[in-house]
């Protein structure tokens, strides 16, 4: 196993593959690798990787529940997908946020990673959403409208831009696709800046089953596409 220098990027020289009895068997590479080179932005496209953090393995006792992230490795790691011309969609894969990372924790790692991407001119975009509120209990729309709110204020107070993702809250109180158009409207009629929309089926997470108040697929993308053109002036994408 080697470092690559400069790139906290590690490579393996054997690799476990699967014989077709199902058993496993180390493969051993062979030639030089093929190593990415830095490049400029994509031109047509953004693409955002959605990085996750290193944990400090000496300092972690509980590292899926009280995370002590390495923040250097953690940068270093973003440092190189932005060589790569790849933006960092920070703080939104669901290892971070909503099995992993506590808002305070995203929080820090938005402050750390906008400071760093604005040192450079690279691209980062920070998941906002619900997730302080507390699990298992019953929320008004109004208490997820804050929710959301706080979330996007304290990003923009750092500087950050807004990827306001799927909220298990919302999926809990909403009864009707008018439910999410009155909370998504109150929220993109506030953010400084156009948002990325981000929207997780329930075969990612079981708790956002009929998410835009939707049974199907169509439906739900017919409800999520009226509030995009209802505020096409707030919205960047959809993921």
């Amino acid at each position: 196993m080697d470092r690559c220098a400069g790139t906290g990027v590690v490579t393996v020289d054997t690799v476990k593959l699967v014989r077709l009895d199902g058993s496993l068997y180390n493969y051993t590479l062979s030639g030089e690798p093929l190593m990415p080179s830095p490049r400029a932005l994509f031109s047509t496209r953004v693409a955002y990787a959605a990085a996750h953090v290193v944990v400090d393995p000496l300092h972690t006792s509980q590292p899926f529940t009280q995370p002590v992230i390495d923040w250097d490795a953690t940068l270093a790691y973003r440092e190189y997908l932005w060589s790569l011309g790849f933006g960092v969609a920070e703080a939104m894969d669901t290892a971070q946020r909503g099995m992993g990372l506590d808002w305070p924790l995203a929080l820090e790692l938005i402050r750390r990673s906008t400071a760093a991407a604005k040192a450079t001119g690279a691209l980062v975009a920070n998941g906002a959403g619900t997730d302080h509120l507390p699990s298992g209990q019953a929320f008004t729309l109004e208490e997820v409208t804050k929710a959301y709110l706080m979330q996007c204020e304290a990003i923009e107070a750092v500087g950050g831009r807004i990827i306001l993702m799927a909220s298990r809250a919302l999926a809990a109180a909403a009864r009707h696709a008018d439910d999410y158009a009155s909370v998504y409207s109150r929220v993109l009629t506030q953010v400084r800046q156009p948002v990325i929309l981000h929207w997780l089926g329930p075969m990612f997470d079981p708790a956002l089953e009929g998410y835009w108040g939707a049974s199907t697929r169509t439906e739900a993308k017919d409800n999520c596409l009226s509030i995009i053109r209802a505020h096409k002036e707030k919205i960047d994408g959809i993921k």
